[in-house]
């Protein structure tokens, strides 16, 4: 099942409004404070680096780019194509490929592992963001792009961060500049219950191979100057052999 119209175009929305300038995204941190220490916890686990790497949800690639910097081929794919468009032109080198990618329609995500193979998959934040029917496909989707040889390394907002969130938004001033236009698009994060990950996974076939906790760094920031974090949990999943 592909995610529904109203997420598309929530998503397609937010995108076309969203600023190119660096860290104008709630979430866009830099990718030394994000991937980088993903990275450090997710590259024991992988059983094969030299698999293209695919950046689930890329958004404006500022992670995609991070990445190709790291692995002989990494793509970029999103639902938005607006988003896609910000990636592109945040990458006039070329460093990474770019594609649009309803990850929840089973269709797409097997062409895409027919053309790939076996893929090595880093997911920030998407789990969390997604409408609650397509969770289980978006997962699904996951684990064919990560076949019998790939790893999923997978970065969602623990159940704590949404009383953090409900609070920023519900201040005295109101959310946040940068929270304000996702909330305004209908885009609520910190949905999914901390147990029901796991539990995705292996309805998708997949064993959890490592996990931990892991504060989110966000681009906003306090009155006080410190940096917004949100608690987030840090998943490595795969087949067995």
């Amino acid at each position: 099942m592909s995610v529904t119209s109203r997420y598309r175009e929530a998503w397609e929305a937010f995108w076309q409004e969203a600023s190119a300038d660096p860290g104008a995204v709630f979430w866009d941190a830099e990718a030394v404070l994000t991937v980088g220490p993903h990275l450090a916890l997710f590259e024991p686990y992988l059983a094969d680096p030299a698999l293209p790497m695919v950046d689930l949800g890329c958004g404006n690639g500022t992670q995609t780019r991070y990445l190709a910097d790291r692995f002989p081929r990494v793509l970029g794919v999103d639902l938005s194509a607006a988003a896609l468009d910000h990636a592109r032109r945040c990458d006039p080198a070329g460093q990474a490929a770019y594609r649009q990618l309803d990850a929840a329609e089973k269709e797409e995500v097997q062409a895409l592992h027919a053309e790939l193979g076996d893929t090595n998959v880093y997911v920030r934040g998407v789990l969390h963001q997604c409408e609650p029917d397509d969770r289980q496909s978006l997962v699904d989707g996951i684990a064919t792009l990560v076949g019998d040889r790939g790893r999923a390394c997978l970065v969602e907002l623990s159940g704590a961060a949404k009383q953090v969130l409900t609070g920023l938004a519900g201040g005295p001033d109101g959310p946040p500049s940068k929270l304000a236009p996702v909330l305004r698009h209908g885009l609520t994060p910190g949905e999914v219950p901390d147990e029901a990950v796991p539990e995705y996974l292996r309805s998708a076939g997949l064993t959890v191979l490592a996990s931990g906790r892991l504060p989110l760094r966000t681009t906003e920031y306090r009155p006080d100057g410190t940096r917004i974090e949100l608690p987030s949990t840090w998943l490595v999943a795969g087949r067995r052999a």
